[in-house]
């Protein structure tokens, strides 16, 4: 085992959980690499102090480039706005260091294109941080489709639907500004990331993006608050696809529902713990979805805890995030999600916003 310096730009809601993370990982999966938290950086040096004491740091800064350049800081998790993605990743390549982003990649698919040349003209480890495809039933969903247990996939249907704007009296906030911000930069990722990782590429889709409640207390509101589209996979298979934040009653609506020629998947966030499975055979009268608990037979969900149905929750998902980050590093061997596969996220969202404009179905290829 040896120590690697872990530097995170950030320390709100996404850097508190990547620290949590990188201080526990080493024991959870008893990783080759061991986490150092090095160094915080925060908007002002006050904020920044009070992350290192809170978090465990052995430093603190309010410039991101002091932590890049800083040379124990050998590993840099970006958990900043998306708007300072591009420049710091482009930053630490140049010195060869691994990044985590959390996502979206880039702010546009420009800044996305643009950092993954970075990170591949670096060779330097690289990966982005979508959590929720990890937890060990999405990972065994994943493992059911690539074994054919459902047989080929005809038809995926994906939501990530949340309410914490559902009230048009809450406050326009930074969420209720830019395009980075709003839903299909903020939570359509996530699911767009699950649809490619299930059932594989997207080539086209049409797209609607819109506003709900245009005006909040205390200003205009400039990006959207949801999103529909309907999609053909490279595969064959058909989607559907809705994004939300303003869908009343629904905390962690991240759902996908797929089809298959010898059976089906079910999966819902707000029981993470629980996948449903039906496969087309037997008897008519005894065929049904089955409720499967996952356990320790599922992947990544030993190190956390022997019981099955005993469950795993989000927090374990970015620690599962930094143990495959680790492994990457410690190995020199990519670990999915990469820039790249961050990037082509980028690209269907891309893809979305014209077509919601242009009223048309779109290539993801011209994109």
């Amino acid at each position: 085992m040896r120590d690697i310096g872990i530097g995170i730009i950030g320390g709100g809601y996404m850097g508190k959980a990547h620290a949590v993370a990188m201080s526990c990982v080493g024991a959870v999966f008893a990783t080759a690499l061991r986490p150092r938290l090095d160094m915080i950086c925060a908007t002002s040096e006050t904020s920044a102090e009070r992350y290192r004491q809170a978090y465990g740091f052995a430093r603190a800064t309010a410039d991101w480039r002091v932590l890049v350049a800083d040379p124990k800081v050998e590993a840099i998790i970006i958990a900043s706005p998306q708007g300072t993605h591009r420049v710091a990743a482009e930053a630490a390549f140049e010195l060869g260091k691994p990044v985590f982003c959390e996502k979206p990649l880039g702010a546009t698919l420009d800044d996305s294109r643009t950092m993954v040349a970075a990170a591949e003209a670096s060779g330097a480890v690289n990966m982005v941080g979508f959590n929720y495809i990890r937890t060990p039933a999405s990972q065994f969903a994943r493992q059911l489709i690539a074994e054919g247990a459902i047989g080929e996939i005809t038809w995926f249907r994906g939501e990530h639907t949340e309410d914490f704007y559902a009230d048009p009296q809450m406050p326009a906030t930074w969420r209720a500004q830019g395009m980075s911000n709003g839903t299909m930069g903020d939570l359509a990722p996530h699911m767009i990331n699950g649809a490619l990782a299930l059932v594989g590429p997207i080539t086209r889709l049409i797209a609607e993006v819109e506003t709900v409640h245009a005006e909040r207390p205390g200003g205009r509101v400039t990006n959207d608050d949801h999103g529909q589209m309907m999609c053909r996979f490279e595969n064959g298979a058909m989607g559907q696809m809705y994004f939300s934040r303003v869908a009343t009653g629904r905390k962690m609506g991240y759902a996908y529902e797929i089809s298959g020629t010898k059976g089906a998947i079910r999966f819902d966030q707000e029981d993470q713990n629980a996948l449903w499975l039906y496969r087309m055979e037997g008897p008519e009268a005894t065929r049904g979805f089955t409720k499967i608990l996952t356990g320790p037979t599922h992947p990544d969900y030993e190190p956390f805890c022997q019981g099955p149905g005993h469950g795993t929750g989000y927090q374990d998902q970015i620690i599962i995030e930094a143990k495959d980050f680790l492994t990457a590093i410690d190995t020199g061997k990519a670990i999915w999600p990469t820039f790249r596969d961050g990037m082509e996220v980028n690209r269907v969202i891309a893809t979305a916003l014209a077509s919601s404009e242009l009223k048309t179905w779109q290539d993801v290829s011209a994109f």
